[in-house]
């Protein structure tokens, strides 16, 4: 097991590691709609949100040689489900057409009051 710590992916806001690598896979720990120069929460609808958390995502994906192509499974939470569809539309266009499986719930609240929070699973491909 390594664990993977990006520097240009915003400071993790917790005792953890942005990822850790384990065999071919990459589990990437949740991103929030956090700016990695200022750490602070940016977007105010869900769909600035999360584009923001793929972004960080794919920072995070980036810096293990990654893209957000290799996921393989995400898990979002939303603070209301009521954001669905535009969290969706936001999603589907920063994923083109890979689908990764996903689980989507909503929670009663994230991390700073994000209206949304992303982790994925990647696999680092042979070849």
């Amino acid at each position: 097991m390594e664990l993977k710590f990006i520097d240009q992916a915003p400071e993790a806001i917790g005792p953890y590691a942005h990822a850790v690598r384990t065999g071919h896979l990459v589990i990437c720990s949740g991103q929030t709609p956090l700016d990695p120069d200022t750490s602070e929460l940016v977007g105010s609808n869900i769909q600035e949100q999360t584009e923001r958390v793929l972004r960080n995502l794919a920072i995070v994906l980036e810096g293990v040689g990654l893209t957000l192509n290799d996921v393989v499974k995400t898990n979002v939470y939303l603070k209301s489900m009521d954001d669905f569809d535009g969290m969706n539309e936001t999603y589907a266009e920063m994923f083109g057409l890979h689908r990764p499986a996903r689980t989507t719930i909503a929670v009663k609240q994230n991390p700073l009051d994000a209206l949304v929070e992303i982790e994925c699973i990647a696999e680092i491909r042979e070849g």
